[in-house]
């Protein structure tokens, strides 16, 4: 079965389609998200409790939250977050990817709403969570503009939405395409595409008159130990955490 809609990429399904079966190997070629994982949930924890006063510390400091993972392909982050507590719903346009996530799942006895479709679908149900989280999906989607308008109707008033995505610069293609999938190889060769990249100006100029910016912040990875740090430089990879007004 294959999702059809004005911002999917029918390239894009079929790529991830072909490596949906490596989304729990850490070491293949997914390796790069199980690392970001981490690096990212302390961000989206530390953020979250504060914004809905909550213990970052408590072992469930997000229960009774409602978080939607858009584009949460094998489940990696949508499990740490379940795991904190919250009741998490995943939607994903790749069919295999929701297989691999809802089989990772039950093993590890999480209950998940993981479920085929798009943004689109959920707004058509009238669907809205307190917590989205857009972490490395704009890059990788056609009419960005009416995909970012959607994903902000699903965040209800006062909620709160999460956006990590791959500047748009020369040094992010030097960095992030040209470094990571063909000289270091950390990623398989046509992950990203450099026409798609997005600043995060362009992000804000689509969302900032229904959402405040709380947050935003540059990342970059050590090519030597390959850990992930904070860096006050957004000109390759970045977070922003946002608020619906």
């Amino acid at each position: 079965m294959h999702l059809s809609a004005p911002t999917i990429d029918p390239e894009e399904v079929a790529y991830f389609e072909r490596l949906a079966h490596r989304w729990w190997d850490a070491d293949g070629p997914f390796w790069p998200l199980h690392r970001l994982n981490a690096f990212r949930v302390d961000y989206i924890r530390r953020h979250l409790a504060a914004s809905f006063g909550r213990d970052p510390e408590l072992e469930h400091p997000f229960e009774g939250l409602r978080v939607l993972d858009i584009g949460c392909g094998g489940g990696i982050l949508s499990e740490s977050i379940a795991r904190l507590g919250a009741s998490v719903t995943g939607v994903e346009i790749t069919e295999k990817n929701v297989r691999v996530a809802q089989i990772h799942a039950h093993w590890r006895g999480l209950d998940i709403d993981y479920r085929l479709g798009t943004a689109e679908d959920l707004v058509r149900a009238g669907e809205q969570f307190d917590v989205v989280l857009n972490m490395e999906v704009i890059e990788h989607v056609e009419h960005l503009p009416e995909f970012l308008a959607d994903c902000g109707r699903l965040v209800r008033p006062g909620g709160v939405m999460f956006i990590a995505s791959i500047n748009r610069t020369l040094a992010a293609f030097v960095v992030a395409i040209f470094g990571a999938e063909y000289l270091l190889r950390w990623l398989p060769k046509g992950t990203h595409h450099y026409r798609k990249l997005i600043s995060p100006r362009e992000v804000e100029a689509v969302l900032g008159d229904v959402f405040t910016i709380k947050d935003r912040t540059g990342v970059r990875v050590n090519p030597f130990n390959r850990v992930f740090s904070y860096t006050g430089w957004m000109g390759v990879n970045y977070m922003l955490f946002m608020q619906r007004r």
